[in-house]
């Protein structure tokens, strides 16, 4: 069971995380800053295990992988939109962030509501309610369980 953190449409990279933290050397430095112009307060409330739910088009805008990354590093358990940037979710993917679509979830949940997010069901799980998303093949799910794309393709057999 994870905290809901919902976000409108087309949130784009920079809204994500700042072109000017991108200078700070570590994602663990430019992670306190993330959706800092949309809400100040969501690097010091998030909780490992907690949800970024979207509306249409989240992570639009350049192609930073740092977008991703920071929510990783704090702990995002899966991000949750109608659509995505594409590169976005490729980034996702290769960092081994869970980017799920549901096309219902956003219109049905608040900003604090918990939820429970079943990847192998496909389900999510929120104010009593089942919605459907995308639900992942195993060899998807065993790129995330790897810690993404870049860490399965390094993995030594």
């Amino acid at each position: 069971m994870g905290k809901i953190f919902r976000f409108d449409k087309d949130v784009d990279t920079d809204q994500i995380i700042a072109s000017q933290y991108l200078l700070f050397p570590t994602i663990d430095e430019m992670k306190t800053h993330t959706f800092e112009s949309l809400n100040s307060e969501f690097a010091a409330q998030v909780q490992p295990g907690d949800f970024v739910v979207a509306d249409e088009n989240f992570g639009c805008g350049s192609s930073r992988e740092q977008a991703p990354s920071v929510l990783k590093a704090l702990g995002v358990k899966a991000v949750i939109a109608k659509s995505f940037a594409r590169i976005f979710y490729r980034n996702s993917i290769n960092i081994g962030m869970p980017v799920i679509v549901s096309k219902e979830l956003y219109d049905a949940v608040a900003d604090g509501d918990s939820m429970e997010l079943d990847l192998e069901r496909g389900v999510i799980t929120a104010n009593g309610r089942e919605f459907s998303c995308t639900k992942l093949p195993a060899q998807m799910q065993a790129i995330l369980d790897q810690g993404g794309l870049i860490a399965s393709l390094n993995k030594e057999d």
